[in-house]
């Protein structure tokens, strides 16, 4: 029932019309290198104010999986990943261009891709009930638990050093408390500057980081493209073996993908690397793998797009986003006064179900849209670096302006691209920060009212069943991090230590 009702909300004009928007921006943006869905999705932020709550999700969800699109597309034609999800195409997309089946690959991809968001789809279906009977029971000590959990584990197993994840997280949680506390309204960290009262503005941050740090990189490089080949549309349909061989590794893909879009982590990348390893293992053209096997793309692709779709469910079901795209949309529920939890699939099915239908409806979007269209994305990259960063620029100033009219804002859209670049050259992840400026407040706002319902009492945020499952459950990830990291040490000096005798 929830899921028809979801259709009906997808359906809706405005709806249809915000996910094909935001299908062939994302994939403009997945196309540009550097630049990506969370660039494009921070860009488009401050123009969702006007529209729905539905309507702005369903657009900045489109340009989370069109950007994967796009970036794959680059993948297969030029061996240029458009962002990280597409690196694994990489690896047998381009050996097939080579072979000239770069249009059949390119459509494997794109029917594979859809193939996926329905597998996804269903599974969610099945799953979202389930969760949201299961969230009914969490109170402050849940919430707290499972927020700061999850920002904890994120810094672990996102990549890099525990430094570079955790002094961004750090930051993040301290710029959040920036401005007028909730509780007693007492100004925090504004050092008397009025204009600070109402605290930082979430899309000039995001913008900054994200989208003006990510073309000052993109303009440093100044990187060459290489030579376009022209593909047309008559030439793309696959042979009868490319399809044999394609409808396992997309349901394997779909599967894989689904399960690591619920874990914390990037999802999409993961995802991606793991349904490559696997098709290696048990594909039966696993011989070809990294020469221009069908399986290599496939598999991944159909992956990345499963883990979107399920991506969703942590955060409109629990208000936990596990990537900075996902950390976006659950800025722009609250922007509009929507509060992302356990609670949301009862008090709002229409948001719930009609996003989650939308993903389906935007990757057919994607199927008709972009097969006629490939050669216009990639002539994209034609674009010189330079007109494209100051297009991006103003349309950014004038985004992160619109919005409160307040031209501190935009001075912080400058400072936090500095600190965007900075931190990019150091090797810093910028993720932690935008989710600790998210989650940062939710987190303090939850211990306040644990704090109150428990008179003080710090054995009220473990006692509680749920609460006390995710703070073993971290501590054992925790502990299992540290083990493997120290394993594979030891396995190292072994392995050298044999080198050296023999």
């Amino acid at each position: 029932m929830g899921l028809l009702q979801g259709f009906s909300v997808a359906f809706l004009p405005e709806n249809l019309l915000a996910a094909l928007a935001g299908a062939a921006l994302g994939t403009a943006v997945g196309v540009l290198p550097g630049l990506g869905p969370l660039g494009g999705a921070a860009l488009i932020l401050p123009f969702t104010y006007a529209m729905s709550p539905t309507a702005a999700i369903i657009m900045i969800a489109g340009i989370y999986y069109g950007g994967m699109y796009g970036g794959s597309t680059t993948s297969v034609l030029l061996n240029v990943p458009g962002e990280t999800a597409s690196v694994v195409t990489t690896l047998d997309g381009y050996p097939l261009t080579q072979k000239g089946r770069a249009g059949p690959t390119l459509f494997i991809m794109a029917v594979g891709s859809a193939i996926a968001a329905f597998i996804s789809l269903v599974l969610v279906t099945l799953f979202a009930p389930w969760l949201a009977r299961f969230g009914v029971n969490f109170g402050p000590a849940e919430f707290f638990a499972v927020m700061t959990c999850g920002l904890i584990v994120l810094s672990r197993i996102s990549g890099g050093n525990l430094v570079s994840n955790l002094f961004p997280l750090m930051l993040g949680i301290l710029l959040g408390t920036i401005g007028q506390e909730p509780v007693t309204s007492i100004a925090r960290f504004t050092f008397g500057y009025f204009p600070l009262i109402a605290g930082l503005e979430l899309t000039a941050i995001a913008i900054g980081l994200f989208g003006i740090a990510e073309i000052m990189r993109m303009i440093e490089k100044r990187e060459s493209i290489p030579k376009i080949m022209r593909i047309r549309v008559r030439d793309m349909l696959p042979s009868r073996e490319e399809w044999r061989r394609s409808w396992a590794p997309w349901g394997r893909g779909s599967l894989v993908g689904f399960v690591f879009g619920l874990l914390p982590g990037p999802s999409a990348a993961l995802s991606s690397f793991a349904s490559y390893q696997l098709e290696k293992k048990v594909s039966k053209g696993r011989h070809e793998m990294g020469t221009g096997a069908i399986e290599g793309v496939a598999g991944p692709e159909a992956a990345n797009n499963a883990a979107a779709t399920s991506g969703m469910i942590p955060v409109l079901a629990l208000g936990l986003p596990f990537s900075a795209t996902l950390a976006l949309i659950l800025a722009a529920l609250m922007i509009h006064g929507i509060q992302p939890g356990p609670l949301l699939p009862v008090q709002h099915p229409d948001i719930f179900w009609g996003v989650i239908a939308s993903m389906w409806v935007g990757n057919v979007m994607l199927l008709v849209l972009n097969i006629p269209m490939i050669g216009i994305w990639v002539s994209m990259l034609k674009v010189p670096p330079y007109l494209l960063g100051a297009f991006v620029l103003v349309i950014a100033a004038v985004g992160t302006y619109s919005v409160r009219h307040n031209i501190v804002d935009v001075y912080l859209l400058a400072g936090a691209a500095g600190v965007g670049y900075f931190f990019n050259k150091l090797n810093f992840s910028l993720s932690p920060l935008i989710l600790g400026f998210i989650l940062g407040p939710e987190i303090e706002k939850h211990l306040r009212q644990g704090l109150f319902l428990s008179r003080g009492d710090l054995i009220y945020f473990i006692e509680r069943p749920i609460a006390a499952t995710l703070w073993g459950l971290t501590i054992a990830v925790f502990l299992g991090v540290i083990i493997y990291r120290l394993l594979g040490k030891d396995a190292a000096r072994k392995m050298e230590k044999f080198e050296l005798e023999d």
